[in-house]
């Protein structure tokens, strides 16, 4: 499913079959998040993600739908490499470090959405949790530096101002929280083409960008994006290549 500004989703195709293109078509990642699973008081689509996990052979994070360590656990077990936590980390910011003890600041991700608002004459980025329904009263910034304290290896920040506009990532939002904390950023919601990964990833200091509207609905390739990407300037995995950063052993 896929919306604009968390609303009106829409069906974009069986996620097990866009899962094995994407993956043939050379995606360094993928990230299913079940943005209406806390919102409706479900658990994740477990079998959706035991029939991902058979399919694909590049790291695959989970979210949606987390209320405990054990759905974590659960999580872990049909087949995601991360797990990424966002209402359940605000309700109780306990099961980051929870997460982080039992599987590592590396599978420990934490998905922020935070919407522009003004608050004292000033722009403010408030946290969002339950899909985007419900204001939290959070800072992102200043959230983003107490779940990685807690243990968070990743931040995945999602504008909801810009999610599935195709206007571009929110650059300021996504530099002032890059910024702040030393851990890998992931840049989300508002990819227009591959000209807006390429600003994100230069100018709005994230250190990876995820896209879903751009290749779920053909407006773009991913390995046309990679060849813009390496044709600017913009370091990138291309099919074929080997990759000097990988350490020995794994290439």
């Amino acid at each position: 499913m896929k919306g604009v500004n968390f609303v009106n989703l829409k069906d974009a195709g069986d996620p097990v079959e866009i899962a094995r293109q994407y993956d043939a078509d050379g995606a360094d990642e993928l990230v299913f998040l079940d943005i209406s699973a806390s919102h409706e008081g479900r658990n994740i689509m477990l079998d959706v993600v035991r029939r991902v996990a058979e399919q694909c052979f590049m790291p695959f994070t989970v979210g949606g739908g987390i209320r405990t360590i054990d759905d974590v656990t659960a999580l872990v077990q049909a087949g995601a490499e991360k797990v990424s936590i966002n209402t359940a980390a605000v309700v109780d910011p306990a099961i980051v470090e929870q997460t982080a003890r039992r599987f590592g600041r590396c599978a420990t991700v934490v998905n922020i959405d935070p919407k522009r608002t003004r608050h004292d004459a000033a722009t403010r980025f408030e946290v969002h949790t339950h899909g985007g329904r419900r204001a939290t009263g959070l800072e992102a910034v200043a959230w983003a530096r107490e779940v990685v304290d807690r243990g968070a290896g990743e931040i995945v920040l999602t504008s909801m101002d810009a999610d599935g506009t195709r206007d571009g990532y929110d650059l300021e939002m996504t530099a002032a929280v890059a910024a702040a904390v030393d851990v890998p950023v992931v840049a989300s919601g508002g990819c227009g083409g591959p000209d807006d990964i390429r600003e994100v990833l230069t100018r709005g200091g994230a250190d990876a960008a995820l896209a879903a509207s751009i290749f779920h609905y053909g407006h773009h390739t991913i390995q046309e994006t990679k060849q813009y990407l390496h044709g600017h300037g913009v370091p990138v995995r291309i099919e074929g290549e080997v990759d000097d950063t990988d350490p020995p052993g794994q290439r």
